[in-house]
């Protein structure tokens, strides 16, 4: 059985704390793989291609997904523990040492240890989420911590958030993830009722009505601000249009992935919210 369709206990029932990390640590492990596996994606690596990325393929990232997912079961141990922000970096920090170690220095999944880390940590502290909790919980207890927390001046991330000015993943993790529960989640389960046995057609909406919405520094980075209205406007203009409910959608999905390869375009910021919101819609009960 997947993880992320594991039985939920019963409220009578006692969690065990190692067995709950266990279970948050594979649930984060398999939205990693589900979002690697899903294609088309524009830009971004699947297994057959590498997208817009020289330096990685799909081997690359099941090796970095492998080297993290310990980290993630340390994370919703920590979060069980209440630990403070501090105790959740220096994890993290370890998770991304490993990630570097096991790809040769290649950035795969920063971004997702950091958001995905925190939904982990979160989940921990809330053994049977209602909708929305585990946004809350980073929120209001790690909220103002991640937005006073260091800067790596020299992460490119950083750097550009600094010149254009946008919030990037500290400030939609800051506010609870927004973006995941009102664009991410929604497409993800409107695309699910009109294809109910094709999960990578749900997946392939979220990304897209991700891409459309959110300010990805990624992209910002490859393709600096023009790169960034385009990729949002084409992207916006598919689910205009209908997304996959529309005929020939995956043609049209395909073609949108050429044309960001062609300008080096590539939203892994989008990437990594489809990722959390994969892992949220797993753990977190129904509205």
């Amino acid at each position: 059985m997947s993880p992320l369709s594991a039985r939920r206990p019963h409220p009578d029932e006692d969690i065990d704390p190692s067995a709950l990390a266990d279970t948050i640590a594979r649930a984060a492990a398999e939205s990693l793989r589900l979002e690697l596996e899903t294609y088309p994606k524009p830009g971004l690596v699947s297994p057959i291609d590498s997208g817009s990325h020289a330096d990685m393929d799909a081997g690359t990232f099941r090796a970095s997904s492998a080297a993290i997912a310990p980290f993630f079961r340390d994370l919703a141990l920590a979060g069980q523990a209440g630990a403070p922000m501090p105790a959740l970096r220096r994890i993290g920090l370890q998770a991304e040492a490993s990630m570097r170690a096991a790809t040769g220095g290649v950035n795969t999944h920063r971004g997702a240890i950091f958001g995905l880390g925190l939904l982990c940590a979160a989940a921990g502290a809330v053994p049977r989420p209602a909708a929305g909790a585990l946004g809350a919980l980073v929120r209001d207890r790690y909220g103002a911590a991640i937005l006073d927390g260091p800067v790596l001046l020299h992460a490119p991330g950083a750097r550009v958030r600094r010149h254009h000015g946008v919030g990037g993943a500290p400030a939609e993790a800051a506010a609870g993830f927004p973006s995941l529960y009102r664009v991410g989640l929604p497409a993800l389960r409107r695309a699910r009722q009109l294809y109910p046995g094709d999960g990578e057609a749900a997946r392939v909406e979220a990304c897209l009505a991700l891409i459309a919405h959110i300010e990805d520094t990624n992209l910002l980075h490859r393709g600096g601000p023009d790169g960034l209205d385009y990729a949002r406007a084409e992207a916006a203009r598919f689910i205009a249009e209908g997304g996959v409910a529309r005929a020939g959608w995956r043609g049209h999905v395909e073609a949108l992935h050429r044309a960001f390869v062609a300008r080096n375009l590539s939203p892994g910021g989008a990437a990594d919210l489809l990722a959390m919101t994969l892992f949220v819609d797993a753990v977190e009960a129904r509205p």
